[in-house]
């Protein structure tokens, strides 16, 4: 396995780096990862050496005010705010397919990376050939809490926890939970995303009959996180795909797991199951 970082553009020109792990050997295909807010594509490293092994050349960008790319001002979203952050997705799916002409390209979302995932795909299903959402939820009740008053406030996320530190709803390992909390370029309270309007149009539709319906998706999402409701939001999400039409969506829930699935202490099995959905799409 081999790591190393990319640089590419943004339409509104800044300039993201990018995390790259390597197989050995020539790659069965490319997977595009997407962070969720406050946190960065360092993050990945576990979950991308663990797709290199099994073949996978992976991105992991440091999104736009987040990580690397960030140069210290974590939150600061830039000109073109939420759809520049969607657009990012489709710059860097443009270097992918450059770089490789003729790989087949999964996209794997997490939290506001899997609502950037959601609102991608309304445009641009056609650019990967299998998606991925991971601690996602239906979005609505998102851009309600994302335009409200204010800083973004995620601290009545952790109710219901135990509160040791505030984000004893990411994971129940609590030394994954200390590493985020000791990482500075985690858990920064964000500017507010101009244009996160934009993203009800996941919810709409009109707007989803737009995805191919030959696009193979899964949801997967802990049944104690609590952006799922139990559950019930992904149970909508993936209703959604199926009535517009999408014929391959297949949704887990694993009983007790909370919002970072990847640094869950049942994060072996999450991250087989990944592989083993990636092995059946873009693998062959």
């Amino acid at each position: 396995m081999k790591e190393d970082s990319i640089e590419f553009a943004t339409r509104d020109g800044q300039r993201l780096q990018a995390w790259r792990w390597a197989p050995e050997g020539a790659p069965r295909g490319v997977v595009q990862v997407q962070h969720g807010l406050g946190e960065h594509g360092g993050r990945y490293r576990r979950f991308g050496e663990a797709l290199a092994a099994a073949g996978y050349l992976v991105y992991a960008p440091d999104g736009r005010g987040s990580g690397r790319s960030a140069n210290g001002r974590y939150g600061h979203w830039g000109p073109d705010g939420w759809p520049g952050w969607v657009d990012d997705l489709l710059q860097l799916n443009h270097r992918i397919r450059q770089d490789h002409p003729g790989l087949p390209v999964a996209l794997v979302g997490h939290s506001m990376g899997s609502f950037a995932t959601q609102q991608f795909l309304l445009d641009h299903s056609a650019a990967v050939d299998a998606a991925v959402l991971l601690g996602s939820t239906e979005v609505s009740g998102i851009v309600a809490m994302m335009t409200a008053e204010g800083p973004v406030d995620l601290s009545a996320l952790n109710q219901g926890f135990e509160h040791r530190t505030g984000f004893e709803w990411l994971s129940r390992d609590a030394a994954e939970v200390d590493r985020y909390c000791a990482d500075p370029a985690c858990g920064f309270v964000p500017e507010p995303f101009a244009g996160i309007q934009t993203l009800a149009r996941a919810a709409d539709p009109a707007a989803l009959s737009a995805i191919r319906p030959d696009l193979p998706i899964l949801i997967l999402s802990g049944d104690a996180d609590p952006i799922a409701g139990g559950g019930a939001a992904l149970q909508l999400v993936a209703q959604r795909y199926r009535d517009a039409g999408v014929s391959d969506v297949d949704l887990t829930l694993y009983p007790g797991a909370r919002h970072e699935l990847l640094n869950e202490t049942n994060r072996d099995e999450v991250t087989a199951r990944i592989v083993a959905f990636l092995d059946r799409t873009i693998g062959g």
